[in-house]
Protein backbone atom coordinates (compact mmCIF):
# COMPACT_ATOMS: atom_id res chain seq x y z
CA UNK A 1 0.00 0.00 0.00
CA UNK A 2 1.29 3.27 -1.11
CA UNK A 3 1.96 5.87 2.14
CA UNK A 4 -0.02 8.90 2.24
CA UNK A 5 2.05 11.85 1.83
CA UNK A 6 -0.09 13.52 4.60
CA UNK A 7 -1.20 12.35 7.68
CA UNK A 8 -3.81 13.48 10.20
CA UNK A 9 -3.22 14.24 14.32
CA UNK A 10 -5.49 15.72 16.94
CA UNK A 11 -4.67 18.58 18.52
CA UNK A 12 -6.79 20.52 21.69
CA UNK A 13 -7.28 24.18 20.78
CA UNK A 14 -6.33 26.69 23.59
CA UNK A 15 -9.36 28.66 23.91
CA UNK A 16 -12.33 26.55 23.46
CA UNK A 17 -10.66 23.35 24.96
CA UNK A 18 -12.38 21.66 21.30
CA UNK A 19 -10.44 18.53 20.10
CA UNK A 20 -9.79 18.85 16.32
CA UNK A 21 -7.99 17.20 13.45
CA UNK A 22 -5.12 18.69 11.64
CA UNK A 23 -2.70 17.66 8.78
CA UNK A 24 0.94 17.69 8.41
CA UNK A 25 3.59 16.26 6.14
CA UNK A 26 5.33 12.80 6.35
CA UNK A 27 9.10 13.50 7.62
CA UNK A 28 10.23 11.55 4.66
CA UNK A 29 8.27 13.62 1.85
CA UNK A 30 10.07 17.13 3.19
CA UNK A 31 12.44 17.43 0.77
CA UNK A 32 13.03 20.71 -0.03
CA UNK A 33 14.55 21.65 -3.86
CA UNK A 34 16.43 24.77 -2.51
CA UNK A 35 16.51 26.84 0.89
CA UNK A 36 16.89 30.57 0.41
CA UNK A 37 19.37 32.91 2.40
CA UNK A 38 16.90 33.67 5.05
CA UNK A 39 15.70 30.27 5.24
CA UNK A 40 12.77 30.19 3.35
CA UNK A 41 12.51 26.48 2.22
CA UNK A 42 11.11 25.43 -1.63
CA UNK A 43 9.93 22.63 -2.45
CA UNK A 44 9.02 20.50 -5.92
CA UNK A 45 5.18 19.98 -5.06
CA UNK A 46 3.23 23.15 -3.85
CA UNK A 47 0.68 20.80 -2.11
CA UNK A 48 3.75 19.24 -0.14
CA UNK A 49 5.16 22.02 1.31
CA UNK A 50 5.39 21.52 5.28
CA UNK A 51 5.24 25.07 5.14
CA UNK A 52 1.69 24.95 4.20
CA UNK A 53 0.59 23.09 7.24
CA UNK A 54 2.59 25.00 10.53
CA UNK A 55 -0.69 26.71 11.31
CA UNK A 56 -3.76 24.43 13.41
CA UNK A 57 -6.81 26.19 12.92
CA UNK A 58 -9.58 24.87 14.99
CA UNK A 59 -12.83 24.61 13.42
CA UNK A 60 -14.87 25.39 16.54
CA UNK A 61 -13.65 28.84 17.39
CA UNK A 62 -11.16 29.86 14.99
CA UNK A 63 -8.61 29.16 17.01
CA UNK A 64 -4.70 29.13 15.24
CA UNK A 65 -1.77 28.73 16.23
CA UNK A 66 1.69 27.12 15.94
CA UNK A 67 3.69 24.70 17.89
CA UNK A 68 5.72 27.84 19.44
CA UNK A 69 2.47 29.50 20.63
CA UNK A 70 1.45 29.39 23.85
CA UNK A 71 -0.60 26.11 25.28
CA UNK A 72 -2.31 27.96 27.81
CA UNK A 73 -3.71 31.30 27.98
CA UNK A 74 -5.43 33.54 30.73
CA UNK A 75 -8.33 34.83 31.37
CA UNK A 76 -7.63 38.10 29.78
CA UNK A 77 -6.63 36.27 26.48
CA UNK A 78 -9.64 34.18 26.82
CA UNK A 79 -11.91 37.19 26.92
CA UNK A 80 -9.81 39.12 23.97
CA UNK A 81 -10.08 36.16 22.37
CA UNK A 82 -14.00 35.43 22.35
CA UNK A 83 -15.02 39.08 21.87
CA UNK A 84 -12.26 39.86 18.46
CA UNK A 85 -12.44 36.20 17.15
CA UNK A 86 -14.38 33.87 18.01
CA UNK A 87 -17.73 35.67 18.06
CA UNK A 88 -17.23 36.65 14.49
CA UNK A 89 -16.11 32.68 13.77
CA UNK A 90 -18.42 31.08 10.67
CA UNK A 91 -16.80 27.50 11.08
CA UNK A 92 -14.26 26.11 8.55
CA UNK A 93 -12.17 22.90 8.50
CA UNK A 94 -8.53 22.97 7.47
CA UNK A 95 -7.85 19.67 7.80
CA UNK A 96 -6.98 17.81 4.98
CA UNK A 97 -4.77 19.45 1.34
CA UNK A 98 -3.95 23.11 1.88
CA UNK A 99 -3.41 25.21 -1.49
CA UNK A 100 -1.65 28.29 -1.60
CA UNK A 101 -4.31 30.29 -0.84
CA UNK A 102 -5.51 28.03 2.23
CA UNK A 103 -2.07 28.02 3.96
CA UNK A 104 -2.41 32.51 3.60
CA UNK A 105 -6.09 32.45 5.18
CA UNK A 106 -4.15 29.71 8.24
CA UNK A 107 -1.42 31.92 8.11
CA UNK A 108 -3.48 35.24 8.39
CA UNK A 109 -5.87 33.63 11.06
CA UNK A 110 -2.74 32.67 13.49
CA UNK A 111 -1.48 36.26 13.00
CA UNK A 112 -5.07 37.55 14.14
CA UNK A 113 -4.57 35.23 16.96
CA UNK A 114 -1.49 36.38 18.15
CA UNK A 115 -1.97 40.10 18.28
CA UNK A 116 -5.55 39.55 19.95
CA UNK A 117 -4.04 37.97 22.88
CA UNK A 118 -0.53 39.24 22.74
CA UNK A 119 2.10 36.47 21.65
CA UNK A 120 5.56 36.98 22.02
CA UNK A 121 6.73 39.15 19.98
CA UNK A 122 9.18 35.96 18.62
CA UNK A 123 6.14 33.96 17.79
CA UNK A 124 4.50 36.80 15.65
CA UNK A 125 7.71 37.97 13.51
CA UNK A 126 7.86 34.43 12.40
CA UNK A 127 4.50 34.48 11.29
CA UNK A 128 4.93 37.70 9.45
CA UNK A 129 8.09 35.95 7.80
CA UNK A 130 6.50 32.96 6.49
CA UNK A 131 3.57 35.24 5.31
CA UNK A 132 6.70 36.90 3.27
CA UNK A 133 7.49 33.48 2.07
CA UNK A 134 4.29 32.60 0.97
CA UNK A 135 4.12 35.65 -1.34
CA UNK A 136 7.65 34.63 -2.33
CA UNK A 137 6.22 31.92 -3.83
CA UNK A 138 3.89 33.39 -5.72
CA UNK A 139 6.91 35.85 -6.86
CA UNK A 140 4.99 38.58 -5.59
CA UNK A 141 8.02 41.23 -4.67
CA UNK A 142 5.52 43.83 -3.98
CA UNK A 143 3.83 41.91 -1.00
CA UNK A 144 7.01 39.91 0.02
CA UNK A 145 8.62 42.94 0.50
CA UNK A 146 6.10 44.72 2.10
CA UNK A 147 5.89 41.61 4.93
CA UNK A 148 9.72 41.28 5.22
CA UNK A 149 9.62 44.29 6.49
CA UNK A 150 7.08 43.81 9.19
CA UNK A 151 9.16 40.95 9.94
CA UNK A 152 12.49 42.69 10.65
CA UNK A 153 10.51 45.47 12.60
CA UNK A 154 9.42 42.60 14.58
CA UNK A 155 12.50 40.55 14.99
CA UNK A 156 13.97 44.11 15.99
CA UNK A 157 11.31 44.43 18.82
CA UNK A 158 12.58 40.78 19.94
CA UNK A 159 15.87 41.41 19.94
CA UNK A 160 15.90 45.16 21.70
CA UNK A 161 12.99 43.55 24.27
CA UNK A 162 13.65 39.94 25.10
CA UNK A 163 16.38 38.58 22.88
CA UNK A 164 17.95 35.77 24.43
CA UNK A 165 21.76 35.28 24.07
CA UNK A 166 21.38 31.81 23.65
CA UNK A 167 19.83 32.93 20.10
CA UNK A 168 21.26 36.05 19.51
CA UNK A 169 23.42 34.98 16.49
CA UNK A 170 20.43 33.59 14.16
CA UNK A 171 18.27 36.77 15.28
CA UNK A 172 21.13 39.12 14.20
CA UNK A 173 21.99 37.27 11.09
CA UNK A 174 18.06 37.14 10.04
CA UNK A 175 17.64 41.29 11.05
CA UNK A 176 20.90 41.25 8.65
CA UNK A 177 19.78 39.41 5.62
CA UNK A 178 15.89 41.16 5.82
CA UNK A 179 17.93 44.28 5.76
CA UNK A 180 19.87 43.02 2.83
CA UNK A 181 16.73 41.90 0.74
CA UNK A 182 15.15 45.30 1.61
CA UNK A 183 17.82 47.06 0.27
CA UNK A 184 19.23 48.93 3.45
CA UNK A 185 22.90 48.20 3.12
CA UNK A 186 24.05 49.95 6.00
CA UNK A 187 22.05 48.30 8.68
CA UNK A 188 22.86 45.08 6.72
CA UNK A 189 26.40 45.75 7.38
CA UNK A 190 26.16 46.22 10.88
CA UNK A 191 24.66 43.19 11.60
CA UNK A 192 26.52 41.34 9.75
CA UNK A 193 29.63 42.57 10.94
CA UNK A 194 28.72 42.53 14.64
CA UNK A 195 28.45 38.59 13.98
CA UNK A 196 32.18 38.20 11.97
CA UNK A 197 33.96 40.43 14.86
CA UNK A 198 31.78 39.82 18.12
CA UNK A 199 34.22 37.23 19.97
CA UNK A 200 31.17 36.18 22.67
CA UNK A 201 29.30 34.69 19.49
CA UNK A 202 30.27 30.89 18.46
CA UNK A 203 28.06 30.24 16.50
CA UNK A 204 29.95 29.43 13.33
CA UNK A 205 26.97 28.68 11.34
CA UNK A 206 25.60 32.07 11.38
CA UNK A 207 29.21 33.33 10.86
CA UNK A 208 30.25 32.13 7.90
CA UNK A 209 26.33 32.48 6.86
CA UNK A 210 27.16 36.50 7.85
CA UNK A 211 30.19 36.36 5.53
CA UNK A 212 28.89 34.90 2.44
CA UNK A 213 25.80 37.12 2.76
CA UNK A 214 28.60 40.37 3.10
CA UNK A 215 29.62 39.05 -0.26
CA UNK A 216 26.46 39.43 -2.04
CA UNK A 217 25.55 42.36 -0.48
CA UNK A 218 28.83 43.98 -1.26
CA UNK A 219 28.31 42.21 -5.30
CA UNK A 220 24.82 44.10 -5.07
CA UNK A 221 26.38 47.36 -3.64
CA UNK A 222 29.02 47.31 -6.81
CA UNK A 223 26.35 46.25 -9.43
CA UNK A 224 24.32 49.53 -8.33
CA UNK A 225 27.40 52.15 -8.20
CA UNK A 226 27.05 52.38 -4.86
CA UNK A 227 29.80 52.84 -2.20
CA UNK A 228 29.96 49.64 -0.36
CA UNK A 229 30.94 49.44 3.70
CA UNK A 230 33.87 47.39 3.51
CA UNK A 231 35.53 50.13 6.31
CA UNK A 232 33.25 48.09 8.60
CA UNK A 233 35.24 45.07 8.60
CA UNK A 234 37.77 46.97 10.41
CA UNK A 235 36.09 47.57 13.50
CA UNK A 236 36.24 44.96 16.34
CA UNK A 237 32.79 45.29 17.73
CA UNK A 238 29.72 46.85 16.48
CA UNK A 239 27.41 48.12 18.54
CA UNK A 240 23.58 47.38 17.84
CA UNK A 241 21.25 48.85 19.89
CA UNK A 242 19.50 47.18 22.75
CA UNK A 243 17.15 48.59 24.99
Amino acid sequence: MELEPLYELKATCPACDHIFVTSRVRPRFKHATQVDSDFCPHYAEESLNPDYYVVQVCDACGCATTEHALKRWNDKQLSLFKSKVASQWKGKDYSGERSWEIALETYQLALLTAQTIGESKRVVAGLLHHIAWLYRYKQDEVQEQRYLRFALQAYIAVFEGDGSELNDARLIYIMGELYRRLGEYNDAAKCFARLIHDRGIMDAAMIRAAREQWAVMREEMTNQKLETPDHMFEEKRIKLKRT
